[in-house]
């Protein structure tokens, strides 16, 4: 950066600039380390006022901004464009808990708390703070709220979006919006922050949040069923929220292959259950009452699925070590696909009905665009939530995964075409991103996409904010 830009930017803002070539590397790669951009620095304001500021500076020079939290995202949210002229915004050095407020069930955070943190705080305060995911180690609260994040237990508790009560946003403008109201019911006008919650910060900067705690589960029931097939895996969720009503939290697909490699890539993984099936279930419950009331409904809810024909192996946790050797088998999924090559990863969602029916149409459209395609599929069938994701065939060398990237658009469309003939969506939680901004207009309504630039429009008239992501640029 020139020096005398760098000198008016480090006196915006208190806080810190980084602007070492080898410190900024790790922030200018995605995730998936698909996308690399370039950017001027990377800022870590110390307080709203100074995001404030910063935003200000940005546009009156003419820089793009690019918040980023965890950098966990897959779709290339969260890096910069290859301009050079952007700034990383990091809130890091804001990441506390502000106020945990039992009695209301409420938590206000600012927007760099690690997710992990919330939850812990919750807990220390006798509640549960639901949201969980893979990288709750390291994402960030503004970060999962600016996606919209899911999880495995949207189920019983829904999105980010379900969970939030109040935003504090910076807008694009330098204002900020204090909303951080704890209040379940506010009919004074529109929701705003509702516009902010998935828009992967290309609107405002989510600086606090003040989101919903729930009472703490007296008792946890963790199974792992093998299932004949999809169709099957849909009765069986049936089945469960009837004889488990609300206290069914989890209910997770997970295709034979993608347990398979889960077992051969992933040192000391078990399958919890003695023969192989086409299809597994990983169930969880949450119950109000007591341990003993929960393994009665649990036991026979297994009891009426094996009756039915609709189970045919189970393994019910009987310690919390073993619950977590069973989710270790989900949440290594995406580490297992990684050791095993690459793959064409695809995260739609559809009608729960139709998901044994897009399996059996998918695949065999799959099929006809990579003869011997490898398809991995897992996810959250409870809420519809798929991850549909397809590689080389077994034995392929490099050339053939050559292959497979470029007909990775081709592959992706085959999907989505399937996905769209059943009135799902082409993203569930992964957002836009990058990976998506040129596609989604293919699979929405015109006036949806005239709908999105125009609030684009409204908002950050400068194009200042996430540029190129969620709306293409004109």
């Amino acid at each position: 950066m020139a020096h005398g830009l760098s000198e008016s930017l480090r006196a915006a803002f208190q806080g810190r600039v980084i602007e070492d070539r080898d410190a900024l590397a790790p922030h200018l790669t995605d995730y998936r380390k698909r996308w690399t951009g370039r950017a001027i620095a990377l800022v870590q304001p110390e307080r709203t006022e100074d995001v404030a500021a910063l935003v200000r500076w940005c546009g009156e020079h003419g820089v793009s901004l690019f918040p980023q939290g965890g950098n966990t995202g897959l779709v290339g949210g969260s890096v910069p464009d290859g301009s050079g002229r952007s700034i990383i915004l990091s809130l890091a050095r804001m990441n506390a808990i502000v106020d945990v407020d039992p009695y209301n069930n409420t938590l206000t955070a600012q927007g760099g708390a690690v997710l992990a943190s919330v939850q812990e705080a919750a807990a220390r305060a006798g509640r549960l703070f639901p949201l969980s995911l893979g990288a709750e180690g390291s994402c960030t609260l503004a970060g999962n709220l600016s996606t919209n994040a899911g999880g495995i237990q949207v189920l019983r508790y829904g999105n980010a979006r379900d969970l939030c009560l109040g935003l504090e946003v910076v807008l694009p403008d330098g204002q900020i919006w204090n909303g951080l109201r704890g209040l379940r019911k506010d009919n004074t006008g529109y929701d705003l922050k509702q516009l902010f919650i998935g828009a992967e910060g290309t609107l405002g900067i989510i600086t606090a949040a003040t989101v919903k705690l729930f009472p703490r589960p007296a008792a946890q029931m963790t199974a792992f069923a093998a299932v004949p097939d999809a169709h099957s895996a849909v009765k069986l969720l049936a089945l469960a929220q009837s004889t488990l009503s609300a206290s069914l939290t989890a209910f997770e697909l997970i295709s034979g292959p993608a347990v398979e490699l889960v077992l051969h890539h992933m040192a000391g993984a078990r399958s919890p259950v003695e023969n192989r099936a086409p299809y597994y279930v990983l169930l969880e419950s949450s119950d109000a009452e007591n341990e003993a009331h929960a393994t009665a409904r649990f036991e026979a809810l297994m009891g009426a699925a094996f009756e039915d024909g609709i189970v045919t192996d189970a393994a019910i946790a009987s310690s919390l070590a073993q619950s977590a050797a069973f989710w270790k088998i989900r949440h290594h999924l995406p580490e297992a696909q990684t050791a095993d090559g690459e793959n064409v990863k695809h995260d739609i969602s559809l009608p729960i009905s139709r998901i044994g029916e897009f399996i059996d149409a998918a695949g065999a459209a799959v099929q006809r665009v990579l003869p011997g395609a490898r398809i991995f599929v897992f996810g959250h069938v409870g809420d519809g939530n798929l991850h549909y994701n397809v590689s080389a065939p077994a034995g392929s060398d490099a050339e053939a995964y050559r292959a497979m990237r470029a007909s990775e658009k081709t592959i992706s469309q085959a999907i989505y075409d399937v996905v769209a003939g059943m009135n799902g969506s082409i993203s569930a939680e992964h957002g836009v991103g990058q990976l998506r901004v040129g596609t989604v207009a293919g699979y929405k309504q015109p006036v949806e996409m005239a709908m999105m630039a125009s609030i684009k429009q409204l908002f950050d008239p400068k194009g200042i904010f996430n540029p190129g992501r969620v709306v293409a640029r004109e």
